[in-house]
């Protein structure tokens, strides 16, 4: 049973839901959610307290109030959304590096939940069909959130060599999607045109915000679990989400990836990385036997249910499209040739 519990990240949105649903457990006595800036949404009964987890006056929030659950949830996935790449890997790292050391100090805290990421398992062409949670990434994510979570979860693991007397919930989650949240994959699926590595149709799975919200409950007031993956039931292609979004597609070669996603970036309608665009050919698959039988929980939607439920949501193709996608052509048609020049010229030396 959870007395005490402190949740970062409650001014983002599934923060602020999550505080908000864990407020009406009766078996909750007390919630605390804390962040830089107050929540926009209602956040229930839970007490907001103005903290940033990368200071180490977390720790004394922690002690004052005798805290005995941490649910972590301020691993941001998008740069935009933390003011930038920098910010972002602040906070995701040194962030959960600080709030680790305060926990470790404090007595009273029994359990760790970790809102992870299965970016971890990274995307490549020699993915098994589905990731078990003890299996490793063929390739390990070199940049962005990806490498983010994977330092997390670094630090998670010496924390619980540490204090082997706390109870760790690790979930990584499969891309988290709904009608509420915004991620870089909501923002590239509302794109005027969605740009599609030429040649790849890649394997997506999703989880419906309100079956993340559903799993993080039931690992902060439930059994311990380890490390868990979350998803929906099946799959869908790239192809079939941006049909069943209405959005129509452009095929664009691998060479011009990088530029598609940097012009895609600066339109300012995406923020898109070159991890991401890395899981866009190659996707990812997630078993899940152990959401189900060592955490008990079963998903409400499937991943095509949940993406369909955003897909609902989602306004029609806005005006220039014709535009975009004669920008995101002519891009990718400077890089190939700019490559083929520079492979040409190699040839020749």
């Amino acid at each position: 049973m959870a007395d005490v519990v402190l949740v970062t990240g409650v001014s983002r949105y599934l923060g602020g839901q999550f505080a908000r649903a864990l407020t009406q457990d009766p078996s909750v006595k007390r919630v605390i959610g804390v962040d830089v800036i107050p929540p926009p949404g209602d956040i229930g009964r839970a007490e907001f307290v103005r903290a940033d987890i990368r200071n180490p006056m977390i720790g004394k929030i922690i002690a004052q109030s005798e805290v005995d659950t941490v649910v972590h949830m301020n691993v941001i996935a998008t740069p935009t959304h933390a003011g930038g790449r920098t910010s972002q890997k602040e906070i995701n790292v040194i962030g959960t590096m600080q709030l680790l050391a305060a926990c470790q100090k404090a007595p009273s805290i029994k359990r760790l939940v970790v809102k992870s990421s299965a970016a971890i398992y990274g995307s490549s062409p020699r993915d098994p069909a589905m990731f078990t949670e003890d299996m490793g990434p063929k390739s390990l994510p070199r940049a962005g959130f990806g490498k983010d979570s994977v330092e997390v979860e670094g630090y998670v693991r010496g924390f619980s060599r540490r204090r082997p007397d706390v109870e760790i919930s690790m979930l990584r989650f499969a891309n988290i999607i709904g009608r509420g949240i915004r991620t870089s994959l909501t923002d590239y699926f509302a794109l005027p045109v969605v740009p599609v590595p030429f040649g790849y149709d890649a394997r997506l799975q999703f989880v419906h915000e309100s079956d993340a919200i559903g799993s993080l409950l039931l690992a902060t007031t439930g059994p311990s679990t380890g490390i868990t993956n979350v998803a929906g039931d099946g799959v869908i292609t790239v192809s079939q989400a941006a049909g069943m979004a209405g959005r129509p597609i452009i095929p664009v070669p691998m060479p011009a990836a990088g530029i598609f996603g940097n012009l895609v970036k600066r339109s300012g309608l995406a923020d898109f990385s070159g991890d991401q665009i890395q899981f866009l050919a190659f996707g990812r698959g997630l078993d899940t036997r152990r959401m189900r039988e060592v955490l008990g929980y079963e998903p409400e939607y499937t991943t095509r249910a949940a993406f369909a439920d955003f897909a609902q949501g989602v306004g029609p193709v806005i005006p220039g499209a014709g535009i975009f996608r004669s920008a995101v052509t002519g891009a990718a048609e400077t890089a190939v040739g700019a490559i083929s020049h520079v492979w040409a010229a190699g040839r020749n030396d």
